[in-house]
């Protein structure tokens, strides 16, 4: 019984320590004064966030497509390199398998410092282009993982039926194995857009001028001074966060069915 207190305590604890910020947050954002002291409820915030903040505006733009574009690069590639990292066999799988997986435990910064020296290496112009192959390079091997995950779980007998019937490698890909996969495939996809999405310290090495996403634009506001307007553009990601959260969950138990 005391143990289940303690517990309970403590997970109460958590979830305090963890969403007591994020009301903070949405509470302040309707606060029409600039600072912590509560000055009466407005969507002052909100309307110069969609009337005034078109940097805030264009950041997010770039943030949504490179996004959406390497998170989609990085599934394909991911998904494909865990299906043959784990059923084909071939010279130096091991070795490709530790490589692969490195970029998991590099710290960011280095990531961050080592495509940059690369890039100036080769002569080539920060902008979106490096901020687009820096994210769908360590994008691609968190969803290899996760497909890899559902793959070790996946009966192959199921494979190897589809051969005896007579159906070629491409069908048995198309028809059996990514109609199984789609839930896991759907989860790196997200994890990929995610990461993308909201990463600051690689996206902070390789982006050139005039190609901010929006992590780099907030920091750039934070650095002058936190604005509310910060508090505003964070409730409705909040919110798109939710609604996303919902929709997938929805999505894969209508593949799994």
């Amino acid at each position: 019984m005391h143990k289940r207190k303690t517990s309970l305590f403590f997970f109460i604890f958590s979830m305090v320590f963890f969403y007591l910020p994020l009301m903070l947050l949405i509470i302040y954002s309707f606060n029409d004064g600039k600072t912590m002291i509560w000055k009466g409820f407005s969507f002052r915030w909100y309307k110069e966030l969609f009337m005034y903040s078109e940097n805030i505006w264009t950041a997010f733009k770039y943030s949504i497509i490179i996004a959406i574009v390497s998170g989609i690069l990085s599934t394909t590639i991911g998904t494909l390199a865990a299906i043959g990292l784990q059923w084909y066999k071939f010279k130096y799988k091991k070795v490709l398998q530790v490589v692969t997986y490195l970029p998991l435990v590099i710290p960011d910064i280095i990531m961050g410092v080592s495509l940059l020296i690369l890039f100036a290496t080769i002569k080539f112009k920060l902008g979106l282009m490096t901020i687009f192959i820096a994210h769908t390079t360590f994008n691609i091997p968190f969803v290899l993982f996760i497909v890899i995950s559902r793959l070790e779980e996946f009966d192959y007998s199921i494979v190897e039926a589809a051969y005896d019937l007579g159906a070629t490698e491409f069908e048995t890909l198309k028809k059996i194995i990514l109609p199984m996969l789609m839930p896991a495939i759907i989860s790196g996809f997200l994890i990929a857009v995610t990461l993308s999405f909201d990463d600051f310290v690689t996206t902070f090495f390789v982006a050139g001028p005039g190609s901010s996403t929006l992590p780099l634009r907030i920091y750039s506001m934070i650095r002058l001074g936190v604005s509310p307007v910060i508090n505003a553009i964070s409730v409705l990601l909040i919110g798109l966060s939710i609604f996303l959260t919902f929709s997938t969950k929805s999505l894969q138990k209508y593949l799994v069915k």
